[in-house]
């Protein structure tokens, strides 16, 4: 069975991305997907990466993968599709979100330092598919033409190829989101449906 993880990063229970995150989460069920919920903010989880986690970042990766955070890294490391529910703020990840990079992505579980600081060894050999479904306050020609969609770069290049490189990501952003009207909101739910089916097939009939 295709192990999923949905990440939702929104403090308000009945906000737009709780109910896209409720949204994807039962269209991945309806795939047969084997799918764990992390909502970030309503499990309490605290973004901030201790001293000890730090000062162990460069320990071997076993005493890392003991140190914090045991089963949502070993969620990570077992995760086929990853699903991201979040707002951009500043044209970047919530506070929270960018603390579970930090703390869940790390040694011995998202990749291995190199010898001599050379690039990372990828470990993420099981995420095959990532969906990152995100709302955002500002007008889509900005976030296009003017900014070149920052966060997409920086998931898709910073994140995902040094340490999942074999993932497909796919994007979804819902733009001039402080007021959107339901038929809007209900084509992107529409294209979510779609996207679900086609990573479906993507991972039931690799190329």
């Amino acid at each position: 069975m295709t192990r999923c993880l949905l990440v939702l990063a929104h403090p308000l229970g009945d906000s737009l991305n709780a109910r896209l995150a409720s949204t994807v989460e039962a269209l991945a069920r309806d795939q047969g997907w084997q799918v764990t919920r992390r909502d970030l903010y309503a499990q309490g989880f605290d973004p901030r990466l201790t001293p000890a986690e730090r000062a162990g970042y460069y320990a071997t990766p076993a005493a890392m993968l003991a140190a914090t955070l045991a089963e949502e890294k070993q969620e990570l490391a077992q995760t086929q599709v990853l699903i991201l529910v979040f707002p951009t703020w500043w044209f970047g990840f919530p506070a929270i979100l960018k603390g579970w990079f930090d703390r869940v992505w790390t040694p011995g579980t998202a990749f291995d330092h190199s010898p001599g600081f050379g690039p990372m060894l990828p470990r993420l050999d099981a995420l095959h598919e990532v969906l990152a479904v995100t709302t955002m306050g500002a007008p889509a020609w900005i976030d296009w033409l003017v900014l070149r969609r920052p966060l997409r770069r920086i998931l898709a290049l910073a994140i995902l190829k040094p340490c999942a490189p074999k993932a497909r990501l796919t994007w979804r952003a819902l733009h001039s989101a402080e007021a959107v009207p339901e038929p809007r909101i209900a084509r992107l739910e529409a294209t979510l449906a779609s996207d679900l089916t086609r990573l479906k097939r993507r991972l039931t009939c690799p190329d």
